[in-house]
């Protein structure tokens, strides 16, 4: 074998080893390439859960109602004369509706939407009037929600709440009158919250508000029992 030989044979072995490091680093660049957007695909953004126009209804009408709740409860605890397991009730009363208020607000915030659209009087403790305010005729509510008419409490009145002349009778009984007529009202206003709360549950769409519309159904359902059942010891 010549040297003009051994030449041609280094040159061709050059040529066949540069030509597989290139392919290496091909290879190496489209996986890297692909390793990133598998990865990319399979972490996406953690997204907000949707909601509709059911889910901003019914927290707009909903803080109000159980502001009046916690008012009733504050006026009933404020008197002499009240038996205890009527307190308890309404101390747990409350309890679990204050944190409500709290979470939907944040709910209304975080859907960058007002608590009350259109000049609606504020989500104050006593609202006069609210039981006699169709909430079709308040600006924002029922547009775009579906079968509207099977939503009692929802395209209705805000049902069960008291009126100014009920909060001010309520503020001026005492002792058996005050308790009997917190229990006759706090029944018909929990029956309110459960129409709205099982509309929610059929119209609703954003997960937690659907969950705190079952809570309210269940937890207040058996309120209820417990105050007829208080109302027969007077």
């Amino acid at each position: 074998m010549n040297r003009k030989t051994l030449a041609v044979g280094a040159t061709a072995l050059a040529l066949v080893v540069a030509a597989a490091a290139c392919s290496d680093s091909d290879t190496g660049t489209t996986a890297a390439t692909s390793g990133a957007t598998i990865s990319a695909t399979a972490s996406p953004a953690e997204e907000t859960p949707a909601h509709n126009q059911s889910d901003v209804m019914f927290a707009r009408m909903m803080i109000p109602h159980h502001a009046q709740a916690i008012e009733m409860s504050e006026t009933l605890l404020s008197k002499n004369g009240v038996p205890e397991p009527v307190t308890v009730l309404a101390e747990q009363i409350k309890a679990a509706q204050g944190p409500e208020i709290d979470e939907m607000t944040s709910w209304l915030e975080q859907w960058d939407e007002p608590q009350m659209p259109g000049g609606m009087p504020g989500a104050g403790h006593n609202m006069p009037g609210m039981t006699s305010t169709p909430m079709t005729s308040i600006p924002g509510m029922g547009r775009g929600m579906p079968d509207t008419d099977d939503m009692p409490g929802m395209n209705g009145m805000m049902n069960g709440m008291m009126s100014a002349q009920e909060m001010q009778a309520l503020s001026d009984a005492q002792g058996t009158e005050a308790t009997r007529l917190f229990l006759t009202r706090m029944i018909a206003h929990h029956e309110g919250a459960i129409d709205m709360a099982q509309a929610e549950i059929r119209h609703g769409q954003y997960p937690d508000a659907i969950e705190m519309s079952r809570t309210i159904v269940d937890a207040q359902q058996r309120e209820i029992d417990t105050m007829r059942q208080l109302l027969t010891t007077l």
